[in-house]
């Protein structure tokens, strides 16, 4: 077949699943990484068809955009693979290496030479899919660790193996463009368009066969979370936290200074009734950003429930932890936030969390009966007073 037939053929097969993907994986899953591949299928088939323009007076036009497209695609393709690793993809991260590509072909005489910005265009398309294939690997490292499923672990390390093929194959045609050029049999052969066409479609069937498990992988782990997780804050919930803790507890080597730290935002009520509930809500997340960006990865923040919430924290002392929290959460806005109180419980080895919670909200009572805005700890100390931030 000559290239302008399998480009073709390739369009209408990318159409065929570009359907199935919307309306069997997507429509059913609404997953992330399905969206960004029918976005991307959607990309490589308006590619193809701008390609179809070549020889025409609209060449000018059309191969300069479909190797934007084509990056763009490309793009998609990463984000696709990066929004399984549950990492943010910024816009300009999408557009940019399209607008450079475009810029290059532009500037090269698009009007005569169907290879206008050809090595710009192929080391772009390496990037780009070398980028995705380095997402996978990852992804199958981290998988290997929260130990997920074999049928899981085979679909990533399949679309790893494709992506890679797939970027080498591209930078050898961006090495073999520069180095001997487009028309030379070498190039026209081994690494043209109709190799490259059938290459393309090799990661079509890969990522129809990898789609379906991906995309439900990552629902599942989405309603995971919804599960574990306070909706508001991104906080773990009540049950998640008596779980994780319990087996911190139990797994986790002695150290001192382990306790749970009940808090709970003082007069909060007056906030939701003077200032709206979208001002109580604010509150709730500027002290829950204080939480995580205080104890990070070295405690366990969850919200209990309405202005409580609760830590598991170690090896600094409980007190330094609740004044951290109360100046981090006095910076964090300048409208209307509640004062905080804590209630302390250290965690003796061998301890289970739930008498230890008990404790903490003992504390919390006392701290409470004291004046608010201060912690205090399950024992006969006096109160230990936390600089709070002005009350409604």
């Amino acid at each position: 077949m000559d290239t302008m037939t399998l480009r073709v053929a390739f369009g209408l097969v990318a159409v065929c699943v570009l359907a199935l993907f919307y309306g069997v994986t997507y429509r059913s899953t609404r997953s992330a990484y399905s969206a960004w591949w029918c976005l991307s299928l959607a990309n490589f088939v308006l590619s193809a068809s701008l390609f179809l323009l070549n020889g025409t007076p609209a060449q000018v036009v059309g191969n300069p955009l479909g190797n934007a497209v084509a990056t763009l695609g490309a793009g998609c393709v990463w984000a696709g693979a990066r929004s399984l690793r549950e990492r943010p993809v910024a816009r300009w991260e999408l557009v940019v290496v399209p607008v450079v590509v475009l810029a290059a072909s532009l500037l090269d005489d698009p009007r005569t030479d169907v290879w206008s910005g050809g090595a710009v265009f192929l080391i772009a398309m390496s990037v780009q899919i070398g980028r995705s294939a380095r997402e996978l690997v990852l992804l199958l490292r981290e998988a290997a660790e929260r130990d997920r499923r074999a049928q899981f672990r085979f679909a990533v390390r399949a679309m790893g193996v494709a992506s890679t093929v797939i970027a080498v194959f591209y930078l050898a045609r961006a090495l073999a463009f520069l180095a001997v050029g487009p028309t030379h049999p070498l190039f026209e052969v081994a690494l043209g368009g109709q190799a490259t066409t059938l290459l393309t479609m090799m990661l079509l069937v890969v990522v129809t066969f990898s789609m379906s498990a991906l995309s439900h992988e990552q629902q599942t782990t989405e309603l995971r979370r919804q599960a574990t997780r306070d909706g508001l804050t991104g906080l773990l919930n009540r049950v998640e936290f008596l779980r994780a803790a319990q087996r911190a507890i139990d797994d986790g080597p002695a150290r001192p200074e382990t306790a749970v730290l009940v808090a709970d935002l003082d007069g909060f009520k007056g906030i939701n009734d003077g200032f709206g509930h979208a001002a109580g809500d604010r509150a709730l997340t500027a002290f829950a950003d204080a939480c995580q960006a205080v104890v990070g990865l070295r405690g366990i923040v969850a919200r209990l429930g309405g202005d409580e919430f609760v830590l598991l924290t170690s090896g600094t002392p409980a007190e330094e932890v609740a004044a951290a929290i109360a100046r981090w959460y006095r910076g964090e806005d300048d409208g209307p936030m509640p004062t905080v109180s804590f209630g302390i419980a250290a965690v003796l080895p061998g301890d289970e969390i739930g008498p230890a919670l008990a404790r903490a909200d003992q504390a919390l009572y006392r701290a409470k009966a004291a004046g608010r805005a201060r912690a205090v700890r399950y024992t006969d100390r006096p109160p230990f007073l936390v600089e709070g931030r002005r009350s409604a």
